[in-house]
């Protein structure tokens, strides 16, 4: 890899006199592997914004394929072969897949009738190039996250892309799915496609690239082959410390003290099957397995979002039903979904009013009008003890980083005191620093004695902490483990193993 294809120099960019880029500079070769990583902030964005002329830098240039710009346009990055892939893939979902591929080549045509066997034909060959198969008919709505990030990469390779940024492409994959798109990815690469892949999993990261470039406050802060780079120095770069991940700390739970949570023979149809685990005081449970094992189900089964059909359900020892999300509630039993955008917050709302929802019947007065005082009380008062990072809880929620918005949708249900509190994948598209800060949380709140059930297949976020680990497949429970007895190689093994249940 000799040929330059990008070079960004000395960009700087500012809103509102906050700096986003402060003098900033990397390249790009010809069919590399860049990944770029930095903490919620950092200025990833802002640069990928900038190299696809949706930003313009107050000062810098842009160089790409040779030519300089220091004002450049999206369509003029586009013509240069710049392909953006965000995490919604910018897909029509009421279209086919062929539909998709060739909306935009049929649209700048300008022609008014559809030629569908040179359309089909135009989209089957797209398809080969990254060598996939996906029926070309289907309705995309219809198909899965990683089916849609592969026609979102292949639609980037029928507009002649050289360069592909892939802004956090592996957010809602399995190991399996990230796999198959690595493997799409290194297919681009021996095409003399570039990519920047902007990534939070330095796992993944280690594994993909070519070379690393870390930012940090709007700077960048290293640059260097990723052959010898581990995760310790990327957490390093990225936070300007070393990152305290001892999960020897984890509170131990009162094992003669009488669960908080007895679930028996537990059963949703279609969907899992003869669940059955016990939840004590101060003890954090994983539930894990790969998508589709019916983790997730079971967690808004017991949320009563989705009632199971059969079993018992018991919290401090009296048998429940819960039917619904007001009978989870009135048991103290609160749950942190995995999207936060769009489950676990009002984005529009303030902060103050997204932590005090859950208990606005508390904040009301004799003629029902909320009581200011009380309310900013209160959100004051969780904005502290959970670091929310902002100037002022009258912002919007949508205002905040994505680590930050984590912390505020815990802090809506911890307001709410719940003794059992379900959280689904709670740090999904957090940066490193906020991760870190998110799990000595967990461990905290168990060590007041609440129970924790921790929802992911985000196995070394397990192993730190839980007590105990329950594995899902095909709809059951097919282990239960003490974490001590179980390593993250031995946990990942049984995850991906191939076993079949009927439910």
């Amino acid at each position: 890899m000799t040929n330059e294809i990008l070079r960004v120099e000395n960009v700087s960019k500012a809103f509102a006199g906050v700096k986003a880029l402060d003098q900033v500079s990397l390249t790009l070769q010809e069919g590399e592997i860049l990944c770029l990583v930095g903490e919620n902030g950092s200025g990833k964005s802002t640069m990928i914004k900038i190299i696809s002329g949706v930003y313009h830098p107050d000062q810098g240039d842009i160089i790409i394929n040779g030519h300089s710009y220091k004002q450049l346009t999206p369509i003029e990055s586009m013509r240069e072969g710049v392909q953006v892939i965000y995490q919604d893939f910018s897909l029509f979902p009421n279209l086919s897949v062929a539909e998709n591929l060739v909306i935009n080549e049929q649209l700048s045509s300008g022609r008014r009738l559809v030629n569908w066997k040179e359309t089909y034909k135009t989209a089957e060959r797209g398809l080969e190039e990254i060598h996939v198969s996906i029926p070309l008919d289907a309705m995309v709505s219809e198909l899965s996250t990683a089916d849609r990030q592969l026609i979102a990469v292949t639609k980037a390779i029928l507009a002649e892309a050289r360069i592909i940024i892939m802004d956090e492409p592996t957010t809602a994959l399995t190991q399996k799915e990230i796999q198959s798109l690595f493997e799409v990815i290194n297919n681009l690469k021996a095409k003399g496609i570039s990519t920047i892949f902007v990534s939070h999993k330095l796992n993944e990261v280690t594994e993909i690239a070519d070379r690393t470039v870390i930012f940090r406050n709007g700077r960048k802060v290293m640059d260097q082959d990723a052959k010898n780079l581990d995760i310790k120095t990327m957490e390093f770069y990225m936070t300007g410390h070393e990152l305290d991940l001892d999960n020897s700390q984890l509170a131990q739970p009162d094992q003669q003290a009488a669960p908080l949570l007895e679930v028996e023979k537990l059963g949703l149809r279609g969907k899992f099957k003869d669940v059955s685990f016990q939840l004590r005081p101060g003890e954090v449970l994983g539930i894990t397995g790969l998508l589709g094992s019916g983790r997730t189900e079971l967690a808004l089964a017991l949320f009563g979002e989705t009632p199971a059909d059969s079993g018992t359900i018991r919290v401090e020892g009296r048998e429940v039903t819960i039917r619904s999300i007001q009978d989870a509630m009135r048991n103290r039993i609160g749950y942190v979904p995995e999207d936060r955008i769009l489950e676990g917050l009002f984005l529009q709302q303030t902060i103050s009013d997204n932590i005090i929802v859950r208990i606005i019947d508390q904040m009301v007065n004799k003629i029902h009008l909320i009581r200011a005082g009380a309310s900013k009380k209160v959100s004051d008062e969780w904005i502290g003890r959970l670091e929310v990072k902002t100037p002022s809880g009258e912002l919007p929620a949508k205002s905040l980083s994505g680590g930050n918005q984590q912390r505020l949708v815990l802090a809506k249900w911890l307001a709410s005191d719940p003794r059992i509190l379900i959280l689904n994948s709670p740090t999904v598209g957090v940066d490193v620093g906020s991760k870190a800060s998110i799990h000595e949380l967990i461990r905290n709140l168990a060590s007041q004695g609440m129970g924790i059930l921790l929802i992911s297949d985000d196995i070394p976020e397990l192993m730190q902490t839980c007590n105990r680990l329950i594995l899902m497949r095909r709809g059951r429970t097919f282990g239960v483990f003490d974490r001590e007895d179980i390593t993250e190689e031995q946990l990942n093994q049984e995850m991906v193993a191939d076993r079949v249940f009927s439910i």
